[in-house]
């Protein structure tokens, strides 16, 4: 089996986490990792180098190029990932993108595509603010997604009509067909998170592109399409990368 290394770039709300999985199923389970997960992962470890990003992490430093590639890689050394793996939040900057292409050719292999998911910001912003989830892992968005479920907007009890401002409305949506209500991710409800984490996107992956275009790897997909046609429109850019592999 040709091995296939993949970056999937995306706003939030662009479907990454559904597309993944998608790519998992159609290309031999190849893991989705994301660093995030990698070093949410470390606060369970015991050794050295574990207690070394926890001590960094709970100093609220930022972790360096060099700990982040040392993560990726023992991370790429595991069996799962000896086929091909995508990755999601790797790399950042620049010198991860040089060591993860230099640490990929050691081992006579490279970065197959990479995919952009596109989405329009505001379409990014609405995506994320709408979003609800049931407890079984379905997602519904009260501006796009809203069939099964009943919302609204509550007011706090303790707002008043000239200065809800101090206590911003809530946001509670139900299933129709069971009336279980739908969990909203804290920093979803959140604005100004949702912003940072958009403007977060924009400054790390803009100098990211140029440098993978200038490999032809980079593939931009239309995330605003329907979950179907984005998943085939990625089949078309892998099932190539493989044949050129």
């Amino acid at each position: 089996m040709t091995s296939l290394f993949i970056i999937l770039m995306g706003v939030q709300g662009s479907g990454k986490g559904v597309q993944a999985s998608f790519i998992r199923q159609r290309y031999g389970g190849i893991p989705h990792v994301s660093t995030g997960d990698l070093f949410r992962a470390m606060r369970t470890r015991q050794d050295d180098f574990a207690r070394q990003i926890q001590q960094i992490m709970a100093e609220g430093k930022l972790i360096s190029d060099e700990i982040t590639c040392k993560v990726v890689e023992e991370r790429l050394a595991l069996p799962d990932a000896q086929n091909g793996l995508i990755f999601d939040g790797f790399p950042r900057t620049i010198p991860q993108a040089e060591w993860l292409q230099q640490h990929l050719a050691s081992k006579g292999q490279k970065i197959g595509a990479v995919l952009v998911m596109q989405l329009d910001l505001y379409d990014a912003f609405r995506r994320a603010f709408g979003r609800v989830s049931a407890a079984s892992g379905e997602s519904f968005n009260i501006y796009s997604n809203s069939a099964g479920i009943d919302w609204k907007w509550v007011d706090h009890p303790d707002a008043k009509s000239n200065a809800n401002e101090a206590h911003p409305a809530r946001l509670e949506a139900h299933l129709k067909s069971s009336g279980e209500r739908l969990i909203r991710r804290l920093d979803d409800a959140n604005a100004h998170a949702i912003i940072k984490r958009i403007d977060a996107y924009l400054a790390e992956t803009k100098p990211l592109i140029p440098f993978y275009a200038a490999q032809g790897v980079v593939h931009e997909i239309d995330a605003s399409q329907p979950i179907e046609a984005v998943s085939a429109a990625i089949q078309t850019v892998l099932d190539h990368a493989q044949r050129s592999a």
